[in-house]
């Protein structure tokens, strides 16, 4: 459960440094080395949320780190290789269909990409940007927005590789197939109990599954022009989810803090997932290269702080 974070650059030679410690630890729920498979990975964060969300409680799971880390690999996979969203939702349709004697189930999902801070939508990328709206009781929701109803999960494994495809990706000297927005796998449940009752309930679990942008510099994927920009966008929005998990995770705390979620559409869409009613995971990524030491110290930095969050489930 421990990472101890080394830096490369200082010599033991170094005086002036030498009462200052070399080495960082930090403490997690879970750390996987590069050993680790992908389902070690997906067993130990993620499968347990999957009887939540059927009985209609919200879960979030991210990945978060710096640019070719590997969350992309983490959450699509590759076809021999499966990712998170792919496992998940595999696991989610077989114990819908053990439970459907008494409950009636629709599972509908939607798969988007926030894009320099505009969304598109990935299942239907010809519908231009779509917006943001709150609805009085405080739920997000994004107009026009092409919503999947489907019960079997090959077809979603089709529309996620389809929709990946879209994905905004470019080549920069950090890594030849960046990711250059995020994306967002919104799986919703909704219940119903087939015994017709008066009062009749409906329970709606969401199921968010988020593939950040890599936080970057630009003097390590030497961007230029537009690709530079990009790269301001993506960190403008990975700054305000910095912002929102710093105010939350001092929250009752000596000071009362303002959880800004409107400065960034990242933010927006996963209010409920960061501080509200939803049991969220972040797998934090980082690469043993001894040249992305400062961002593999600020990525533990930021997952430490993510993870004293308390969140309350209803």
């Amino acid at each position: 459960q421990r990472v101890v974070l080394t830096d490369p650059s200082e010599g033991p030679d170094d005086i002036l440094r030498a009462k200052r410690s070399r080495e960082k630890t930090f403490v997690f729920d879970m750390v996987f080395d590069h050993r680790a498979t992908q389902e070690e990975v997906y067993v130990s964060t993620t499968k347990s949320l999957i009887g939540g969300v059927i009985s209609g409680y919200n879960a979030t799971i991210f990945a978060y780190g710096p640019t070719g880390a590997g969350k992309t690999y983490t959450m699509l996979g590759t076809d021999c290789e499966p990712g998170i969203y792919i496992r998940t939702l595999d696991d989610l349709f077989k114990a819908l269909e053990a439970a459907t004697e008494e409950m009636d189930y629709t599972v509908s999902m939607s798969y988007l990409e926030i894009y320099n801070e505009v969304i598109r939508d990935l299942l239907n990328p010809s519908s231009g940007f779509l917006d943001v709206r709150e609805d009085p009781r405080g739920s997000i929701h994004i107009v026009g927005i092409t919503e999947v109803s489907t019960t079997n999960a090959q077809e979603i494994t089709q529309l996620l590789m389809k929709g990946n495809k879209q994905r905004t990706q470019e080549p920069t000297a950090a890594n030849k197939m960046s990711s250059r927005s995020h994306a967002v796998l919104q799986v919703t449940v909704t219940q119903k109990s087939r015994r017709k009752a008066i009062g009749e309930e409906v329970r709606i679990g969401k199921l968010f599954m988020v593939d950040l942008a890599g936080s970057e510099r630009a003097a390590q994927t030497q961007n230029q022009g537009k690709r530079m920009k990009e790269g301001a966008h993506i960190n403008r929005s990975l700054l305000a989810l910095g912002n929102c998990i710093n105010a939350l995770s001092e929250k009752g705390g000596s000071r009362a803090q303002f959880v800004n979620f409107r400065d960034s559409k990242l933010t927006r869409l996963l209010k409920d997932s960061l501080g509200g009613n939803s049991r969220t995971v972040m797998i934090a990524h980082i690469s043993p290269a001894s040249t992305s030491f400062e961002e593999s110290r600020m990525t533990l930095i930021y997952a430490c702080r993510a993870k004293n969050i308390k969140t309350q489930v209803k």
